[in-house]
């Protein structure tokens, strides 16, 4: 207790020994039962209590068990494994652990205790943990009606949903588990349910708890109805109306009103700031709803998309569910235009549901006779800026900037979702909306310009852009309104560059971006025009005007004509690009600087060393950023600065004097990003694309860049395995440009000093003995030998034998792959060591006993080979055996000899006539279709779906059907498409 207490102090003299002993405390027996004990006493000062519970959870998610990277090597701390919890601490842990989470009040406590259970449920549930279920649903059973256990009642359901979303996203065949918990609590859980959302519940808690039985709903259903057994088929797909009592349930919680707190009525108390308005349980449990609902919709809704064994439930669904939900949604996506509050995030999630619901033809004839109300008093109020997006612009840009770019905003941002739904009622139900949208639009964009300054309405305008700009693709793929579209630039967006009102001058530049394939039909200078007006806004003095400004260019700068405005002032253009950079980290910014790299390569050899300079500087900023400030934003933008590098040297390539000049620049980046134990991973293929660079080009390798090498090795060793297709061809510019260097080279590691080429054979050992490694990781890793064969003659005959072991070795293994890829590779390998010395490769192949089995083998999959290398080396290997003397060959060769002749002179023939054909085709053969018509994803703006029509895409029905297939593979797919973790150890963040 006292040693936890003095780890919370501010004084360090206190603070860090016992920090230091409490880290430590892993490697104590019974210290988890007494970190328990300390975190569940109601007595204990809360910040000591709140200590023991995160260093329980620490030690449990390292020493529970044993913890292995993606490549199944035991993770370690320091080159040190964690020591392991015995199995009498872990039997204390677990019953102690549900005890102290059902009693614990505290809610920074218990989710702490809860993320501490998922740790162990990852581990343990079900085979060690037998009775957790049981204990759980017990503690439900029992304090269902008694108000005075409402706390047990929901930390219980809090477990309970910590255990299902363990299992969230596994395939069918692996949901067994889940299966049998649904069973078990489903009939538990929905009376439960059923009286939490009665119109006369209001109570806090029956929210709260109503909250994680939502959750629990959520987890158990999103990807797949569970089944009635570990095999079974789902009770829902057999009768799908045994799901209605759940989906009323769900229409309940949607529907149900939250008075404003000054009004008295039940629920009482709703607070009035929109931070705990968001917070509030209430609110929560309507995103829940609509959440599942909208989940439902998509996987449901249409029936053609849906799964064999599910299309009778979608067809329930879409007759009769999708039609009753609609309703409710429509209802609370009223609220706002009436003048009451509805959150952020329901908002979203409700013009979800709507975007769905207009493929569908069912809920779409529904939907049709208000589409004025949601195109213009819902959808476009939310895409207008509100008065707390100006304050951010005009007194924090930095985050009105960051909003802007946020990735998640398409998955929360209410104005994301309802650019969505208008582009999407356009794309599918033109000929209902498009006229009269952009009549309106137009209408908005004519009174602003007739108006006097006092009266135009700013906010009205950007909205109008915004809306036409969010429907470029769509203007600009038909000759119809294309050709509108230099005039509504022209008269409605170019004043705006120079407006007074600062977000205006923001949309005219972002316009630039949607619009920039835009046919002039001037002599050039509405484009030299627009290029003036933008080159202007990269000084504005407002900082989201300059980023959009230096974002735009990119577009700008394949028109026709553009580079006459632009290369003659380069280099201030890269002065003002570098000053934004230094500004704020933007990943987009340093994105378009690139693209300026690459249209102007061959002038950028005169500024190599200051734009090298000046990305390596922007680095280390925005690098530094991401991690004190976790700063995704800077962090992106780290990773666009190396790549920006990259395009430098790759426009100074030819020069590789001046590439040497840049490397007491790039080395001490590449070294922190390879040397820091994995610290900088996101990093780690940018610089491994620079090495690559100065490894490749320059004619030697400066005793600096050798650095590199054994770093190379720690990485993939320790941290990086999954990388080595992109150290392989810096590991083969070290061999080949400097052999002898290489053959002395020793690297300094913890268990002695391992001369270089050791290294290499060993990533080649630990990936082709690898299960987890790819076919295609392992042909990478076997070039290394190639490598070795070819560039260090004569010097690595003692090798001979372990490179022979591991390729035969894997032959053994792929001799009868359908896909001889694999062999190929190998078979390059014995081509080049016969051809580095054929008396001692035979050797190799004949003290196997697999000689015969080899060359009978490879001349099979002769055949197979297409590409110039293999045949290469096939032809050199044989020809080197045909060098040595008849007798000296073994018995199972001298009767093939004349196979062998005859086989090297067809393959040498077909080599020749194949090099004789390259280049004799003739250009592109036209492309069926090309040209024409209109893209297919864009369609006909003007038509799209009859109202008796589904949405149908055969893009969107390939990708779910393939979804549809996710459960034949393995997990680690399964978890990539459906959106899962990828790594089940890190610490479990619940959405709220």
């Amino acid at each position: 207790n006292t040693t936890l207490s003095c780890s919370t102090s501010m004084i360090s003299s206190l603070c860090v020994p016992a920090e230091e002993t409490v880290r430590n405390l892993k490697h104590v027996k019974g210290s988890t039962t007494l970190l328990l004990q300390v975190a569940a006493e109601a007595k204990v000062q809360f910040e000591v209590r709140q200590a023991a519970s995160i260093q329980l959870k620490n030690i449990c998610r390292e020493c529970w068990a044993e913890r292995v990277n993606f490549a199944g090597f035991p993770l370690t701390t320091d080159g040190k494994k964690p020591p392991l919890l015995d199995e009498e601490d872990k039997a204390r842990i677990r019953p102690g652990l549900v005890a102290a989470l059902l009693a614990e009040a505290e809610k920074s406590l218990r989710d702490l205790l809860a993320e501490t259970l998922h740790t162990i449920v990852i581990h343990d549930f079900p085979q060690n943990w037998p009775d957790l279920i049981p204990t759980l649903l017990t503690t439900i059973q029992q304090g269902a009606n008694d108000p005075a256990q409402a706390l047990r009642v929901h930390n219980a359901l809090l477990a309970l949903r910590k255990v299902c979303k363990r299992y969230e996203y596994k395939s069918k065949d692996q949901r067994g588990p889940l299966n049998e918990i649904v069973n078990q609590a489903f009939p538990l859980l929905l009376p439960l349910a059923q009286r939490l959302s009665a119109p006369e519940e209001h109570a806090l808690e029956a929210a709260m708890m109503l909250k994680q039985i939502l959750k629990i709903f959520w987890s158990s259903t999103q990807f797949y109805l569970p089944g009635s057994d570990g095999n079974g088929p789902s009770p829902a797909l057999a009768n799908p109306q045994s799901m209605q009592p759940w989906l009323d349930i769900l229409q309940r919680a949607l529907v149900k009103p939250l008075p404003e707190a000054s009004t008295g009525l039940e629920p009482k108390n709703q607070p009035t700031t929109v931070e705990e308005r968001n917070a509030w349980p209430w609110w929560k449990v309507k995103k829940w709803a609509v959440q599942i609902m909208s989940r439902l919709f998509s996987r449901y809704g249409i029936p053609s998309y849906a799964e064999d064994d599910a299309k009778e439930f979608a067809k329930y669904f879409s007759q009769n569910v999708a039609t009753q939900f609609l309703g409710p949604v429509c209802e609370t996506l009223n609220l706002r235009p009436s003048g009451q509050f509805c959150t952020d995030r329901v908002v979203h999630l409700c013009l979800t549901y709507v975007d769905l619901a207009v493929e569908l033809s069912s809920t779409y004839k529904l939907l049709k006779p208000h589409l004025d109300f949601l195109l213009y008093q819902v959808c476009f109020p939310t895409m207008c800026l509100t008065q707390e997006d100006i304050e951010i612009f005009e007194n924090d840009p930095h985050e009105f900037v960051h909003r802007q770019n946020s990735p998640l905003a398409d998955f929360y941002d209410p104005r994301m979702s309802a650019i969505t739904l208008v582009t999407d009622l356009v794309k599918h139900r033109g000929q209902d909306v498009t006229q009269n949208l952009l009549g309106r639009m137009t209408e908005i964009l004519q009174r602003y310009n007739a108006s006097p300054p006092e009266s135009k309405n700013h906010v009205e305008k950007d909205g109008a852009l915004l809306t036409f700009g969010s429907l470029s693709k769509f203007l600009l793929a038909k000759d119809k309104y294309a050709l509108e579209l230099e005039g509504l630039l022209v008269t409605s967006v170019f004043p705006d560059f120079n407006s007074p009102v600062a977000f205006l001058r923001y949309r005219a530049c972002w316009m630039v971006q949607q619009f920039s394939t835009v046919r002039w039909s001037d002599d050039g200078s509405n484009l030299r025009n627009l290029l003036q007006l933008n080159l202007q806004r990269l000084s504005d003095p407002a900082l989201p005007v300059q980023i959009e400004a230096s974002k735009s260019l990119r577009y700008l700068i394949e028109a026709d004509g553009a580079d006459q405005t632009l290369l003659p002032v380069l280099p201030q253009l890269l002065t003002e690009y570098f000053r934004i950079m230094n500004e704020i980290g933007n990943d987009e910014v340093v994105s378009a600087l690139q693209v300026l790299l690459d249209k102007f390569g061959d002038h950028i050899e005169p500024h190599a060393h200051q734009l090298v300079t000046q990305l390596s500087n922007a680095f280390n900023q925005y690098c530094t950023a991401g991690e004190d400030d976790d700063d995704d934003d800077a962090a992106m933008a780290a990773a666009q600065c190396l790549e920006c590098i990259a395009t430098v040297l790759k426009g100074i390539c030819d020069q590789p004097s001046i590439m040497k000049n840049l490397e007491p620049l790039l080395i001490p980046l590449i070294l922190k990003i390879m040397g820091n134990d994995g610290e900088y991973i996101e990093y780690l293929e940018c610089a491994l694309d620079i090495l690559t660079f100065l490894t490749y080009f320059p004619d030697t390798i400066s005793p600096e860049l050798w650095q590199a090498f054994p770093l190379i090795y720690v990485a993939f060793d320790q941290w990086a395995y999954d990388y080595l297709n992109m150290m392989v061809p810096c590991l083969q510019s070290y061999i080949a440009k400097a052999p002898d260097f290489f053959l002395q080279g020793q690297a300094q590691l913890p268990e002695g000093n391992i001369p270089y080429i050791d290294l290499i054979v060993s990533m080649v050992a630990k990936t082709v003995t690898n299960d987890k490694a790819s076919e295609s990781e392992c042909r990478y890793a076997l070039s290394l030998f190639m490598s070795l064969l070819h560039n260090c003659h004569g010097k690595i005959d003692m090798y001979l034998t372990i490179i022979n072991e591991i390729s035969l070795g894997k032959l053994g293994q792929q001799v009868n792959a359908d896909i001889p890829l694999t062999r190929i590779s190998i078979y390059q390998i014995l081509g080049s060591a016969l051809y580095y010395n054929p008396q001692l490769e035979l050797v190799e192949l004949e003290k196997r006993g697999v000689t015969q089995q080899v060359f009978g083998k490879w001349m099979k999959d002769v055949e197979t080979m297409d590409r110039w290398l293999p045949r290469k080396l096939t032809i050199l290997g044989m020809s080197s055996i045909l060098s040595l003397p008849v007798a000296s060959l073994p018995p199972s060769l001298q009767s093939s000899i004349p196979q062998l002749i005859d086989g090297v002179v067809r393959m040498s023939i077909a080599l020749k006539e194949d090099e004789q054909k390259t280049g004799d085709d003739g250009g592109d053969a036209d492309v069926p279709g090309g040209g024409s018509g209109l893209p297919s994803d864009i369609g006909d703006v003007d038509q799209g779906f009859g109202e008796d029509e589904d949405v149908t895409n055969e893009v969107d029905e390939s990708y779910r059907k393939a979804l549809q297939g996710v459960t034949s593979w393995d997990d680690d797919m399964a978890r990539f498409l459906l959106g899962g973790d990828w790594d089940e150890d890190r610490e479990d963040v619940d959405e709220d």
